[in-house]
């Protein structure tokens, strides 16, 4: 099985491709689709995951795609089952494995991730399903103080737990501890959290006797706190980024897909494309996105529930996940962006 999950890991990051996250909850979903006027409903759901995951030449930029329980369980227009669309297209189906964030007791208001409870036998279900490939988020906080060592302890002992829970069971676990954007902290304080973050998280892997090449890492970018006085330049988000990634990720893991938490579509791209042309770092694993919001949005945007609007909400996906894959391999161009289509 070991090998197969290695396959798939090596699959997952493969040269000019990324992964798609659109393992938004119920929830998180239907807000969106408020903001836009979108009726909140299944059907509607259904309707959206569909415009993405049948976007033509997706997988030419798109290695695999991050479900949600209600998407992995659903069929497109056709009646087939999303998963065996995306199969058949050469898009590995993966799943969100975790049940959310709750306070951690004992801080103020930092968060810890739920779902180890129960946990084989929903991954279980899902590789039944046909999933390949996981996905457990756990948040950070950046402050005075912050991320606390509680924090970074349950929070890193939890991701290890399941990362080896999905090896025994037969999925590629993506382990992502996401570092929050919310904060009027420097990129200095961000690379010292990430660096403390991560550094706890590869302990913890290792005391659970995981295979590194056989995981994905989704980590945070190292950049300022969206509310501080002062913006990295693109160039020393990289340059920071890199330092803390080779000196905390082991040579091992199989690659680096990076969440864009909240950064804008165009800033992440060129932050992603700055890393793979950084001179002064030779990384030892495939560098690559693994991004939601900064894929979809000008999609929905675009589609906003209306049958007439797919193709054109479909080339801005498509448009998006190839200036992504042009940054993965160091070959992105701002002058690019005015192929977006805008009808």
């Amino acid at each position: 099985m070991i090998d197969f999950l290695k396959e798939t890991a090596r699959a997952m990051v493969a040269p000019g491709k990324g992964i798609l996250a659109i393992d938004e909850s119920t929830g998180t979903c239907n807000k969106r689709f408020e903001k836009l006027g979108i009726p909140q409903t299944e059907a509607m759901r259904r309707a959206y995951r569909e415009v993405l995951l049948t976007a033509p030449g997706l997988a030419h930029y798109v290695s695999g795609a991050i479900l949600y329980d209600e998407t992995i369980r659903q069929n497109d227009r056709a009646g087939q089952p999303f998963v065996d669309s995306m199969a058949a297209q050469g898009i590995l189906p993966g799943i969100k494995v975790d049940t959310g964030t709750v306070t951690l007791a004992g801080t103020v208001n930092e968060k810890i991730t739920e779902g180890l409870d129960g946990l084989r036998g929903r991954i279980d279900a899902y590789v039944k399903l046909g999933a390949r490939f996981a996905k457990w988020r756990a948040v950070f906080t950046i402050g005075a103080h912050l991320p606390s060592a509680k924090a970074m302890a349950a929070n890193a002992h939890a991701l290890a737990r399941y990362t080896a829970i999905c090896q025994g069971a037969g999925l590629v676990p993506i382990v992502e501890p996401e570092l929050l954007m919310d904060g009027t902290h420097s990129i200095e304080q961000s690379a010292n959290a990430t660096i403390g973050v991560l550094s706890r998280v590869f302990i913890e892997l290792a005391e659970q006797g995981v295979a590194l090449d056989a995981m994905v890492l989704k980590p945070s970018m190292v950049i300022a706190g969206e509310s501080a006085p002062r913006q990295a330049k693109v160039a020393e988000v990289a340059a920071a980024t890199l330092r803390v990634l080779t000196e905390t990720v082991p040579a091992g893991v199989a690659g680096i897909a990076f969440l864009s938490g909240g950064q804008s579509n165009e800033l992440a791209t060129a932050h992603l494309d700055a890393m793979n042309r950084h001179s002064g770092y030779r990384t030892p694993w495939p560098v690559t996105f693994s991004y939601g919001r900064a894929l979809q949005q000008p999609a929905l945007e675009k589609w906003r529930g209306e049958a007439a609007a797919v193709t054109a909400a479909q080339a801005l996906l498509i448009h998006r996940a190839r200036m992504n894959s042009l940054a993965s391999r160091g070959q992105y161009s701002a002058d690019l962006e005015s192929d977006a289509v805008t009808a």
